[in-house]
């Protein structure tokens, strides 16, 4: 097989690249910076070039380029630090969700926005008592004439203090089994009864939030698909996310910075080297199948589980190559506390084996004692 790329494909990767380096001098680099990198100014730069909802269909405002020309962009802005936060959602996950299961008015009022890098979405999912396993969810929707009146608490909200919109997952009836009767439903975050408490990570990064919805009212227009049938919806919605390759480079930044200071003469650190080397091309082979479409369904736990492991792998080389300087905060130990999270963050690497296991392998589940 060919893995090499061809000359268009090597052409978009250097004005990436390019683009990258000018977002970092204009915005700065950032750690883990799909998350961590907050800038609408580079958003809108992300637009003007096309690369917002690059593979979206052209008659929703996309380009309907192939899937892998945006890995090549994205693989590009994470690697350098680039700050591509504040699109990143809405073009990874929402709009593709919206094309998918939203109305012709869902799509004409919200997609214009994504795709111009002028609004910010965020995904109300996890709960304090509903981290993996969403289908305890405790977040209510109940129909109140002609609006939803929505009551509970969501937490690990990444951006809810300055999103325009949260994408809530939340649960419209009570009967049947725990999957059903969840819905998923588009709240502007202007709207009142809406609580956002920012929290302060080890990091010093307060991307994370609480959200608190006190009889939040939305027009019953705001509802996403099938009302109580939405399961399936976020489980499509979860592929986007698991499987992209910002689970890969996210700290490759820090990697690179190693590099520089690793004893390449050590055999050991040689070999460690090649290691992280060879992880670096599995992983980006996985994350081509997923977009191109090639891996089972569900596969994208153990890519998303291999990708993020091979970042804290990552990340302890960091740590080990700086020694006692890892110690020091400062911008590079800044992103070496946040390895622990890539694990967590869409998925434990626990539930993500469950999933491959059961979902994908076929193998029964373990009876509950």
């Amino acid at each position: 097989m060919e893995f090499a790329l061809s000359p268009d494909l090597l052409a978009l990767q250097a004005r990436a690249r390019q683009v990258a380096a000018d977002g970092v001098a204009r915005f700065g680099r950032h750690n883990d910076s799909w998350i961590n990198g907050f800038s609408k100014e580079f958003a809108r730069v992300l637009a003007t070039e096309g690369w917002i909802g690059m593979g979206w269909p052209v008659e929703h405002g996309g380009r309907n380029r192939p899937p892998i020309e945006r890995v090549i962009v994205a693989e590009e802005m994470i690697a350098a630090g680039a700050p591509i936060a504040a699109m990143w959602f809405a073009d990874r996950q929402m709009g593709p969700t919206l094309i998918a299961y939203g109305s012709a008015e869902q799509q004409a009022e919200y997609l214009p926005g994504m795709l111009d890098g002028q609004t910010t979405w965020c995904i109300g999912m996890s709960e304090p008592d509903a981290g993996s396993d969403l289908a305890s969810l405790k977040t209510t929707a109940g129909r109140d004439g002609d609006h939803w009146l929505i009551n509970g608490q969501k937490i690990w909200t990444s951006f809810g203090d300055v999103a325009d919109f949260c994408y809530l997952i939340c649960r419209t009836s009570a009967d049947g089994p725990p999957h059903r009767g969840i819905s998923e439903i588009v709240v502007p975050m202007s709207t009142p009864g809406i609580e956002v408490r920012p929290i302060t990570d080890m990091t010093t990064n307060r991307h994370f939030c609480e959200v608190y919805f006190t009889d939040v009212r939305v027009p019953i227009g705001n509802l996403v698909g099938v009302e109580g049938d939405a399961f399936k919806q976020t489980m499509r919605q979860l592929e986007h996310e698991r499987g992209g390759i910002d689970r890969l480079v996210s700290n490759r930044a820090l990697y690179e910075v190693a590099l520089e200071r690793a004893d390449r003469a050590d055999p050991v650190v040689r070999d460690e080297i090649a290691r992280l080397e060879t992880g670096y091309r599995v992983g980006r082979l996985l994350v081509y199948r997923e977009v191109l479409r090639q891996a089972p369904a569900g596969f994208s736990a153990a890519t998303k589980c291999f990708c993020t492991e091979h970042e804290w792998r990552v990340a302890q080389f960091v740590s080990r190559v700086l020694g006692p300087a890892a110690t020091m905060f400062d911008d590079i130990t800044h992103g070496l506390l946040y390895a622990p999270g890539y694990t967590i963050m869409g998925g434990t690497s626990n539930v993500m084996r469950n999933i491959l296991g059961e979902r994908v392998l076929g193998l029964p589940r373990e009876p509950r004692v």
